[in-house]
């Protein structure tokens, strides 16, 4: 699953969203493997998606919001 929505971000304790951010990063890390060996994609939206998620996650992390 690589969506988190800005609701579940807010739920999340700061560990949790730490251990979310690893887990999405180490997932983009395997969507890009996956993209240079050529193959085709399981998910073709998974790459935008995990790439947003995580920018969403490191926005809150970074200005401090609930």
């Amino acid at each position: 699953m690589s969506y988190v929505s800005n609701r579940e971000i807010a739920a999340m304790s700061a560990e949790a969203r730490e251990a979310r951010l690893l887990e999405l990063q180490e997932e983009l890390l395997q969507l890009r493997a996956e993209k240079s060996l050529g193959g085709t994609p399981a998910s073709i939206g998974a790459y935008k998606a995990t790439r947003r998620s995580i920018a969403r996650l490191k926005t809150h992390m970074n200005n401090g919001w609930p």
